[in-house]
């Protein structure tokens, strides 16, 4: 090998430390994890909060940054990655708006800016998280509904709120001081 070269290494992508959780049960609809949103990045809301009538609730969906993301699988640019902190991310220099992401998704979340012709998706308020603060929409949210947390801390919390709805004890809202 020539001086001064590197060889080509595979990069593993960074496991994602935490995730925007939610918890349906808590939403109050009041969509102000929407408007946050949309203040931090210049009027598009990268979660949207659905009724859902049947179930008399509310649930707030945005891009869940999947582990074995789809999304990055079908890109054909690559311009779907991960960011040092494991979250999903688009390099808007390399995306071609092809739309194969879009159909790839599970959850039907990138959507190409029509203006731009690139895709656009929640990042985790990336700026706000290089700065150390959570996303926006969890930071904004009233009753909790949206939690910067890991999978474990969240798993932790849901199986106390399941033992607790075991027990019939009805005092969900104690799950916090319950250690699993």
């Amino acid at each position: 090998m020539a001086a001064g070269r590197n060889p080509v290494v595979e990069e593993k992508d960074p496991a994602i430390e935490k995730l925007v959780c939610i918890y349906p049960e808590r939403c109050i609809g009041c969509r102000a994890c929407e408007v946050a949103c949309e203040i931090e990045h210049g009027g598009k809301s990268f979660i949207d909060v659905y009724l859902i009538e049947e179930a008399r609730m509310c649930v707030p969906l945005n891009c869940r940054h999947c582990e074995e993301a789809p999304c990055m699988a079908v890109c054909p640019v690559k311009a779907i990655k991960r960011d040092a902190e494991g979250a999903v991310i688009v390099d808007s220099l390399r995306c071609i708006g092809c739309r194969l992401c879009v159909l790839a998704c599970p959850f039907g979340i990138p959507t190409v800016d029509k203006e731009l012709k690139i895709m656009v998706k929640c990042d985790m308020c990336a700026e706000r998280r290089a700065r150390g603060l959570e996303p926006a929409c969890v930071a904004t949210c009233p009753a909790d509904a949206l939690v910067y947390e890991s999978v474990e801390e969240y798993q932790r919390a849901k199986r106390a709120a399941t033992a607790l709805k075991i027990a019939g004890s009805g005092r969900e809202s104690e799950i916090k001081g319950i250690i699993v």
